[in-house]
Parts: structure tokens; sequence; C-alpha cells
């Protein structure tokens, strides 16, 4: 539920508490890729561009349930996602 704010201020403090959440995520979120890793066979199963497509198209249609910017989602995960691949494939190249 997002409130009113009164202040720029308090803007602000709401965006540094989503910040703290998203960050959060993130951090679990490498911790399912670096194990992924484990099961991937090769270098193209790393990089599985027809994974990152269906990930994109999902995260799309989630930014259209809450009156997102699909763009914008859509913009942020494909950087995401890259900066996991390159994660990922070094966690895999190091087996």
């Amino acid at each position: 539920m997002i409130t009113t704010c009164t202040s720029l201020d308090e803007v602000r403090a709401n965006i540094d508490v989503i910040d703290s959440k998203i960050v959060a995520l993130i951090c679990e979120r490498e911790q399912y890729v670096l194990q992924a890793a484990n099961f991937k066979k090769s270098e193209s199963d790393v990089k599985a561009p027809s994974r990152v497509e269906q990930v994109i198209e999902k995260v799309r249609n989630i930014a259209k349930q809450y009156n997102g910017n699909e763009i914008i989602v859509e913009k942020v995960y494909r950087t995401m996602i890259e900066a996991f691949i390159n994660r990922e494939m070094n966690e895999y190249k190091g087996k």
C-alpha cells in the first residue's frame, strides 16, 4: 500500500525502506543463481537466451498487474540478468 507523503523527506524515507528490501531480494536471488550454476552443463545453459526472454515476459506482465512501467521493469531486469549471467558464468567456469 502506498502512502501519500506530505514532504520530500517522507518520500525519500519511504524510498530508502523500499531500496533496502530490493537489495535484500537481489542478494537472495544471487544465491539461487549461484546454485543454478551447479545444474548447468554448458556455457549456453548458463546464458539461456530463451529463459531470459521468458523472465522478461513474466516481469513485464507483473509490472502491468501493478500498473507499473513495463519498459523500466524490462530495462532493470535485463541489466540485472546480464550481471547475474556474468556472475554465474564465473561460478560455472570455476567448477
